[in-house]
Parts: structure tokens; C-alpha cells; sequence
């Protein structure tokens, strides 16, 4: 097996039913990853160990998840210059809490953020990024993308043969 490329972290494995999502869409795309549970609060110096230790192992990309506080994506984006991308998970207040403290990063601590439980537009944008410089990946990212347009294609094609009396297409 290869070395991961992509590392998802996440506050819990409680939050694993939300970060499931970027683990099938990299294991669709034949990245390799892995998958830890880390907490900003209760494992911090693991989590900074983590962070300081992620691009020599061969880490690209790391997509953090958390709810609540949200801390983990910015405290490991305070010890890398990897990309971060967190993703905001719902818990209280809808996720709002989560992804205002995801976004509001000071000056040169930069996290991307995606949307309340994203985590699957967080491995997409996690493969965007790598596809930058692997064409092969770049190739099945393509394929990826047209797949979601001949969904929408075959929707409308679903929804014309519904018949409504008033109904004009």
C-alpha cells in the first residue's frame, strides 16, 4: 500500500458518519489516506506533533473535522504549511458554531472551509489540489465531474416524462 497523501482528522469518532464521506470519495479516486481522531482540547500536543510531523511523512493535504468549538483545523493549521481543510460539523446550533470558529482564522493561518458536514467537498477540493500536478489523478477528477453532469442530464430527462396537466415541458 502507498503511503497516505491525504490525512483526516477528526475531533472524535463520533464524527465519523460525516468524515466516512471524504474516505469513500478518496477511495473512489485511488488516493491513498488515513484516518485519525485527534482533539484540539483533550490531545493537543499530539495534535501539534501531528501537524509538525504530517509533510515529511508525505502528506499533501489534510482535511480536519469538528464540531462545537472547532478548534482542530486551525490549531493544526497553526503548526503545517499544508493546505488545511476543515469541515464544519453539525452539532449545536446547526454547525453555525463549528463553522464560524473554522473561518475566523487570524492573519497567516489560513483554513479552507467547506460546508456543515462537507466532507465530501472537502476530499474534492483535497484531489483538485493534488490533480495540480498529477495528471492521472487530474483524469479520473474529469471523469468524476462529468459524471455529475450526465446525473443532472438524466434528472431532466427523468422529470420530462412527468406529466402534469398544466405542466409546459
Amino acid at each position: 500500500m502507498n503511503n497516505p497523501l491525504v490525512s483526516i482528522i477528526m475531533g472524535s469518532t463520533s464524527d465519523m458518519p460525516v468524515m466516512e464521506k471524504a474516505c469513500k470519495f478518496l477511495d473512489e479516486m485511488q488516493v491513498p489516506f488515513e484516518v485519525n481522531a485527534l482533539s484540539a482540547h483533550r490531545t493537543p500536543d499530539a495534535v501539534e506533533q501531528f501537524a509538525r510531523n504530517a509533510k515529511e511523512r508525505g502528506i499533501k493535504v489534510i482535511i480536519a473535522g469538528a464540531g462545537m468549538a472547532a478548534a482542530l483545523p486551525g490549531v493544526i493549521a497553526a503548526s503545517t504549511t499544508l493546505p488545511v481543510i476543515g469541515v464544519p460539523i453539525k452539532g449545536m446550533l446547526d454547525g453555525l458554531d463549528a463553522m464560524l470558529s473554522i473561518i475566523q482564522m487570524p492573519p497567516g493561518i489560513p483554513v479552507a472551509t467547506v460546508g456543515v458536514n462537507g466532507a465530501q467537498n472537502a476530499a474534492i477540493l483535497a484531489v483538485e489540489m493534488m490533480a495540480l500536478a498529477d495528471e492521472e489523478l487530474a483524469a479520473r477528477l474529469a471523469e468524476f465531474k462529468n459524471g455529475l453532469r450526465a446525473k443532472i442530464e438524466k434528472a431532466n430527462g427523468d422529470l420530462a416524462e412527468i406529466k402534469f396537466k398544466y405542466k409546459t415541458n
